[in-house]
């Protein structure tokens, strides 16, 4: 499949209530509300394709975009191709969902995710936060220094009530993430958790949301899920 037909396909796979729905989280025209399963098919198709991908990604239609997350090649990236798609990644569906997924797949994640972080600016830190949750939700532990992961839940325990409000609920999954994902810091998480408590993300136009990451993780364990790795990242 090339680029016209990629985007005809989505266009006819567009649905008017997910439009509405994708549109009330933050996504702008151009979009035509395509849920992620229907794009299982095409993806199928045409497997990976980074010179697809980025012709969709470059489209700003937010499904083309979020396609390109599919069907890019991670390991063909460089730090300054993930610096560009986040400059196009105007909400957090696309920040968090899309090119940190697609950066979780290469070896330089961690080191993009740490700059993001310490950037300031509240998607890319949203960003970098969330790669480090798909990162520890799917790699092996021994990954990971665990002094590193260990002064990232200090960071969050004295920061996150001042965060800004998506950054908050990336923090607040990486709380979660620790806690049932990264056996070596799953007691501190916890503690941390209860340290934090409940934080408060207010959203434009919506009532705000109550973040307690000590409840999810309480909830994560009563499922048996301590321990817990994706076996996959992207759809």
């Amino acid at each position: 499949m090339n680029f016209e037909s990629v985007m005809q396909e989505l266009e006819a796979l567009g649905k008017e209530r997910l439009k509405k729905q994708y549109m009330s989280n933050g996504a702008r025209e151009p979009l035509f509300g395509v849920a992620t399963g229907a794009m299982k098919p095409m993806a199928k198709k045409i497997k990976i394709n980074q010179p697809l991908a980025e012709q969709l990604y470059a489209t700003g239609n937010y499904d083309a975009m979020y396609f390109a997350g599919i069907i890019a090649d991670p390991k063909a990236m460089t730090a300054a191709d993930f610096e560009r798609w986040m400059e196009g990644a105007y909400f957090y569906m696309l920040s968090d969902y899309v090119v940190a997924v697609t950066l979780d797949e290469t070896d330089i994640a961690q080191e993009v995710a740490d700059q993001w972080i310490e950037s300031g600016e509240e998607l890319k830190m949203s960003a970098g936060w969330s790669c480090y949750c798909w990162l520890l939700g799917s790699r092996p532990d021994a990954q990971f220094a665990e002094s590193k992961m260990a002064g990232m839940l200090e960071r969050v325990k004295k920061t996150i009530h001042d965060s800004p409000e998506r950054t908050k609920s990336s923090m607040n999954n990486f709380l979660y993430t620790v806690g049932v994902s990264y056996l070596p810091l799953h007691e501190r998480a916890v503690e941390t958790a209860k340290a934090v408590g409940p934080v408060e993300m207010k959203r434009d136009s919506k009532k705000s949301s109550i973040l307690l990451a000590s409840e999810s993780i309480h909830k994560a364990l009563e499922r048996g899920q301590l321990g817990f790795k994706r076996k996959y990242v992207r759809c």
